[in-house]
């Protein structure tokens, strides 16, 4: 028997490319996503939906043996802005494919994290990828629905839009013979190829990988000028046509997180309190009386 994969934001760059390399691999693939495909094939099938409709994620995942989630408010610079719709989509989206998924038994549940849950950057984006992580653990610990979390650096490669970084560089290369960047000059990256991270994203199916978080990045760190300047070069442009705008963009990391520590609280007693004795007398005493 084919087995069955659901792939929630399949329609999108990351996605649409693990849609492919499972497909290579042997599973049927059904793709759910708020827009249809421009890349899906007559194998995949499409449910176009809405993560937070219920009843169509349910339907989605039912007779699924892996899971995987892509679906999310993933640009920075927009989340910004819509705190409250990037939770929605985020963390509500997500537990309800999490609620389908134990509902179904699913084997295993991949889920598209980031490597700002590593960083203090990252804004509401990051804030909402540190709670569905954790609400992905604890539904391991709780359901014992298995899990691997992939946390994505810069990725690059067909099929990206704008709102990807190497993407909007050679689109302005193209378009005007300049190669535009508005950043950090010091900004480092890691680039990773999609098509090595789709394969990458399919072949933690593998047990060992059950309940792991892993990093998803390019092999070596580059400075963002140096990618510039071999873009130049590949496209018979002169240094000239290199643009760096020097701004630091809020919530954008300048070199890949790989650790982050969160701030320490201090603990607060004040002068005057009242004695646990007396708070207990005081609570009996109420409860008496509201009787």
């Amino acid at each position: 028997m084919i087995e069955k994969v659901t792939v929630f934001g399949g329609s999108g760059f990351i996605g649409s490319h693990v849609a492919d390399t499972l497909e290579s691999k042997g599973f049927k693939v059904v793709i759910f996503d708020n827009k249809d495909s421009t890349w899906a094939n007559e194998n995949q099938q499409v449910i176009v939906g809405d993560i937070l409709d219920i009843e169509a994620v349910d339907e989605a995942v039912k007779d699924s043996k892996y899971v995987y989630n892509f679906a999310a408010m993933s640009d920075l610079n927009v989340a910004i802005d819509k705190p409250l719709e990037c939770a929605q989509i985020n963390i509500i989206g997500n537990m309800n494919i999490l609620e389908s998924c134990r509902k179904h038994k699913i084997e295993r549940f991949i889920y598209a994290s980031t490597i700002y849950v590593n960083s203090r950057q990252g804004g509401f984006y990051k804030c909402s990828k540190i709670a569905s992580e954790e609400f992905i653990e604890e539904y391991q610990k709780t359901y014992g629905l298995d899990f691997t979390i992939l946390r994505y650096g810069s990725l690059y490669g067909p099929r990206s839009d704008l709102s990807n970084g190497m993407h909007r560089i050679i689109h302005s290369a193209l378009e005007k013979n300049i190669l535009s960047y508005i950043g950090d000059i010091e900004a480092m990256r890691e680039y990773i190829n999609v098509y090595d991270a789709a394969l990458a994203s399919v072949m933690i199916l593998d047990d060992k990988y059950i309940n792991e978080t892993l990093t998803l990045t390019g092999q070596e760190p580059m400075k963002v000028l140096d990618v510039l300047q071999m873009i130049a070069e590949i496209l018979g442009l002169s240094s000239d046509s290199i643009e760096f705008i020097e701004k630091r963009y809020p919530g954008h990391y300048t070199r890949t997180p790989y650790a982050y520590k969160p701030k320490i609280s201090r603990k607060f007693i004040p002068q005057n309190h009242i004695d646990l004795g007396q708070g207990i007398v005081n609570l009996i005493s109420f409860l008496k009386n509201d009787r």
